[in-house]
């Protein structure tokens, strides 16, 4: 005969347990974790680093100076006596939907302990590269320039054993200089030409897969008559031979993207971290570089105003990031390689480059203003943030 359990021993049985629960609940945010059973904070679905607004901030100062030593010459603003850097500098981009911190240089740094990071690309690429340095400096004083691997310029934290690098090519892909070739069509009034092969990377970065953890990847900015006129055009190449008929611009750029994107899926292993930096935008007013175009602002642009401006429907001379964009983003679905898409966030930001104040007499009447690179300390400081914050929440 089953025994019968009376409602004063349930009683007795419940209350205690509850209590002990209630009891052990109370210590357990105190009972110390061990490293590996603490999980990576994630961006919330309704967080987006990309998309904001850039908010007034007095209090808001740069974490490093004119004396920082990784800095290039025409992108110290500081130095060279740039009107409002403060100001430029107290500008805080406000995502939609968090918060963006800034980075804390160590504790970055003790993240990517005994790991490398590399920017390959073009001088956009470089500015960002900058930037980094001179902030992770503040994490460890000691860090060394350094010029390896093929790098153009970068860095070594030996605190942290961690190394930041850049490596300059402006297309990605190999591109050389050639007198005219027979066999070519179209060589009318052409001086020479620029051979670009397609489906093979440039060598300053075409043996690095062993070496990078995280990977920052960009071009865009040298895909444009300015820099390839029609009396020196690029001239597409796959497998060695020309590419017929042969490619406009724009055409190119697509296909080069394709295949670099297919070497780097190809070649760098599957756990190093890969990003593609979307276009920085320019602010070229009143003509481009070369026709007196300026960007003497005091204020970021109104939100209004970004289409106006970028848009390529509307034929400005800023038009070409976000037609680049679209190619690339194109190219990127369905991989491995992330989106870095800053180019929003710094279309509203026509007030932080150096414009006139390039360090060097005679430097405008011979390039023109700068409306391109940004001024450091400046907008690639948020970049970096930003950047920060998606390894943090990938390592």
């Amino acid at each position: 005969m089953a025994s019968k359990v009376t409602p004063k021993l349930i009683t007795c049985l419940i209350l205690p347990s509850c209590f002990l629960i209630l009891f052990y609940s109370s210590f357990l945010p105190f009972i110390p974790q061990s490293p590996s059973s603490k999980t990576p904070i994630l961006p919330s679905a309704a967080c987006n680093l990309f998309e904001g607004r850039w908010v007034l901030d007095p209090t808001r100062k740069p974490m490093y100076d004119s004396t920082c030593p990784f800095h290039r010459n025409a992108w110290n603003c500081i130095k060279n006596q740039r009107d409002n850097m403060a100001r430029i500098n107290s500008w805080k981009w406000m995502p939609r939907g968090c918060d963006l911190d800034r980075v804390d240089p160590a504790g970055f740094l003790a993240l990517m302990r005994n790991k490398n990071i590399g920017f390959v690309g073009d001088s956009l690429n470089e500015n960002f590269l900058v930037s980094f340095l001179c902030v992770l400096r503040v994490g460890d004083p000691g860090a060394k320039k350094w010029k390896r691997k093929g790098a153009w310029r970068g860095a070594y934290f030996p605190k942290f054993n961690v190394t930041v690098a850049y490596h300059r090519a402006v297309l990605l892909a190999r591109y050389e200089w050639q007198t005219k070739q027979p066999g070519l069509s179209g060589q009318d009034g052409v001086k020479g030409i620029y051979r670009v092969d397609v489906d093979i990377p440039a060598n300053d970065w075409a043996n690095i897969s062993d070496f990078y953890d995280v990977l920052v990847f960009n071009t865009g900015h040298w895909w444009g008559p300015d820099k390839f006129p029609k009396e020196t055009p690029l001239v597409f190449f796959r497998n060695g031979q020309p590419i017929h008929p042969s490619l406009e611009l724009m055409d190119g750029l697509k296909v080069v993207v394709k295949n670099m994107v297919a070497h780097i899926e190809k070649a760098f292993p599957k756990m190093v971290l890969k990003f593609w930096r979307l276009q920085s935008p320019r602010h070229f007013h009143g003509g481009d570089w070369n026709q007196n175009g300026s960007c003497l602002f005091n204020e970021p642009l109104k939100e209004s105003e970004l289409d106006l401006w970028f848009d390529p429907a509307n034929n400005g001379t800023n038009r070409e990031a976000r037609r680049v964009n679209e190619v690339i983003g194109d190219m990127l679905k369905g991989t491995s390689i992330r989106p870095l898409d800053l180019s929003r966030l710094s279309e509203w930001r026509a007030d932080a480059h150096p414009a006139v104040w390039l360090g060097k007499k005679d430097a405008v009447a011979v390039w023109g203003q700068d409306c391109m690179h940004w001024c450091l300390p400046g907008v690639p400081d948020t970049w970096l943030d930003i950047l920060a914050q998606l390894i943090t929440y990938n390592f």
